[in-house]
């Protein structure tokens, strides 16, 4: 039975489980909050929707307990970023979400789970690290949505830059889902083709594309979201359930999510989202891609800082 427990029965860990269950990528699905009277609460709205969608999913609030036998563990845990309060970096919110996985974490230790951990606590990066070092966590089992959501926007900007379907184009976010994310652009294809050699080819067309532009409205586009409505929930619920399905499904699909980089890219010791072959055993595989020069110089620029943010983490 595919059993998935979700830690966190806010907005983000309420529209996962709503995505899992409109997929049909699960047979029981635990909440586990410390306000159990809204985990119970979503729990029991989320089971009334599954009577209307493909399948009924057994959906229930609980506790620590109940996640030994579960096969993937989605921590949903920590604050949104306060805009009002002049919070516009995901890692402002480092220090309240460390405070709270001290709670969490020996509480995963004695509950005897050992499956597959997907996070996307903010700053998700930093947090999968920080997950992974105090758990002893194999890092090939546990990983953040990071970046999946980033190089959705990507697409979704290109395409409107383009006029090509998002669903035609393959790009890329890379390093941080964060500020210091990049688009290696000599990576990206529309329609299977460099957009870089369709700019060369129709310059009429393509010429003008502001190829940084769109990089920072995809970056941005978070932020308008959460300015607009105060939570980020259908997009995330989306990279949720695509994750999901690669790894129960056991897909070796290729997917940009945050893994513990161990030499690839140049980098040792930090969690980064690049390209990744995922399958029922995690994170089977880091996808290597070719980087220009000035690319690899972001991408370890981006490294750099999450490090750096990590270490932070680990004297709170």
């Amino acid at each position: 039975m595919r059993k998935i427990a979700i830690i966190g029965a806010g907005h983000v860990g309420s529209h996962g489980g709503y995505a899992l269950i409109s997929q049909g990528l699960a047979e029981e699905i635990v909440y586990i909050d410390i306000d159990e009277k809204k985990a119970a609460a979503q729990a029991l709205d989320l089971q009334d929707s599954s009577t209307y969608l493909g399948r009924t999913v057994h959906v229930k609030a609980g506790s620590y307990d109940d996640i030994k036998d579960a096969g993937i563990l989605i921590v949903a845990a920590g604050p949104l970023p306060d805009m009002a309060a002049g919070q516009t970096d995901r890692q402002q919110t480092l220090g309240a979400t460390v405070a709270i996985l001290k709670d969490i974490v020996p509480k995963i230790k004695a509950s005897g789970f050992n499956g597959i951990i997907i996070n996307i606590s903010n700053p998700a990066d930093v947090v999968t690290h920080y997950l992974q070092e105090k758990l002893g966590w194999d890092k090939k089992r546990i990983l953040s949505t990071s970046t999946t959501l980033d190089s959705a926007r990507v697409r979704r900007a290109i395409s409107e830059e383009t006029g090509y379907s998002q669903k035609s184009i393959q790009a890329y976010a890379l390093g941080e889902h964060g500020e210091s994310q990049i688009v290696p652009w000599s990576n990206v294809t529309v329609a299977g083709k460099p957009i870089l050699e369709l700019i060369k080819e129709q310059p009429k067309r393509f010429g003008k594309l502001d190829l940084d532009g769109i990089a920072v409205r995809a970056k941005q586009a978070g932020w308008i979201i959460l300015g607009g409505k105060g939570s980020t929930e259908f997009g995330i619920g989306a990279s949720i359930a695509n994750v999901v399905q690669a790894i129960f499904g056991n897909e070796d699909r290729i997917l940009p999510v945050s893994t513990l980089l161990q030499g690839e890219y140049g980098q040792k010791d930090v969690f980064a989202s690049v390209p990744c072959r995922l399958n029922a055993n995690g994170v089977a595989e880091v996808i290597q891609l070719s980087l220009t020069a000035d690319e690899q110089k972001k991408f370890d620029a981006s490294c750099q800082s999450m490090n750096a943010n990590y270490q932070k983490a680990l004297e709170l």
